[in-house]
């Protein structure tokens, strides 16, 4: 599959800005269709110590047939094997849902602690409530996940004991099933979180071509007919303040569906650039606000 900066090229569809108010509420709403399910979930954090030292982690769930599992990497590429903390699975089950393990690191003492022992699910792999996950690093407080965070911390750690400044840089969620995908997000840290909502409608439904809606909140913010031949395309919105570039690149639904994956997009921009993201990160060396992205790579397996 291409990659989704291809969407910039000259023949991309660029679907200009409409109000909300222009398309039915009703775009998305399909109460007889289940949405999609997600089989991994990933979300990079960028934590600051009190030192200045930063460190990214990303955190990953993930659940198939068989199993359910966590990993955690730390450093700058997720896919290192130097640095990462990983929780073995059997027959769908965690075999040690509760503990502590020192990771090996050359450049940061870090520390995992957990509990997943009465960790609620539900359709997808990341827990829901009854969990924490606490990492420490050099000492510091650096990453503080679950409902049971704050208890556990309590416990464990003087009220002392500094806390890392973090913000979450990006989530990536992979689905597969149907064309309806839903899932929540915030897209800056005192923002409040959105519901979102992408359908993919066909001729079954009695339209002569598939459309794609997107909504936020039960509101549908794009609508692109003809969708087999705007397949890629970019449209700015506005969310909580800030604009945020949503791209959408669905060629592989229609032209390699048995391998391919759609791929949707929702980046904040760091100010008000008349400039796409790609643009605008390029020219900017140094920025002082944490831009947020969330993708979703979708397969249609119905």
């Amino acid at each position: 599959m291409r990659d989704i900066v291809s969407c910039f090229s000259e023949n991309a569809v660029n679907v200009s800005h409409s109000s909300c108010s222009s398309y039915s509420s009703n775009a998305c709403i399909t109460p007889s269709l289940t949405p999609s399910i997600q089989n991994s979930v990933s979300c990079v954090y960028r934590i600051i110590l009190s030192t200045q030292k930063q460190l990214l982690i990303t955190v990953t769930w993930c659940k198939n047939h068989s199993a359910q599992g966590l990993s955690i990497n730390f450093g700058d590429d997720p896919t290192a094997t130097a640095a990462e903390f990983r929780l073995n699975t059997n027959s769908g089950f965690f075999r040690k849902k509760k503990g502590s393990k020192l990771v090996e690191s050359d450049e940061s003492k870090i520390e995992v602690f957990w509990d997943l022992s009465n960790a609620k699910y539900d359709t997808g792999p990341e827990p829901v409530d009854g969990f924490y996950v606490l990492i420490v690093v050099d000492s510091e407080i650096g990453l503080i996940l679950g409902d049971m965070a704050e208890e556990a911390m309590a416990k464990k750690f003087k009220t002392s004991t500094p806390v890392a400044k973090v913000s979450l840089v990006s989530r990536r969620e992979h689905c597969s099933g149907n064309t309806l995908y839903a899932t929540k997000a915030q897209f800056c840290n005192t923002g409040t979180w959105h519901d979102i909502l992408i359908r993919c409608s066909g001729e079954n439904e009695g339209l002569k071509s598939p459309v794609l809606s997107v909504c936020i909140d039960k509101r549908t913010v794009i609508r692109v007919k003809r969708l087999q031949w705007n397949f890629r395309g970019n449209q700015t919105i506005f969310i909580d303040g800030l604009l945020v570039d949503l791209l959408w690149d669905v060629h592989d639904w229609f032209f390699n569906p048995a391998s391919g994956s759609a791929v949707f997009m929702f980046r904040t921009r760091s100010g008000l650039d008349t400039r796409l993201w790609l643009e605008e990160k390029m020219a900017q060396k140094e920025k002082d606000t944490v831009e947020f992205s969330l993708l979703i790579y979708a397969s249609k397996s119905t």
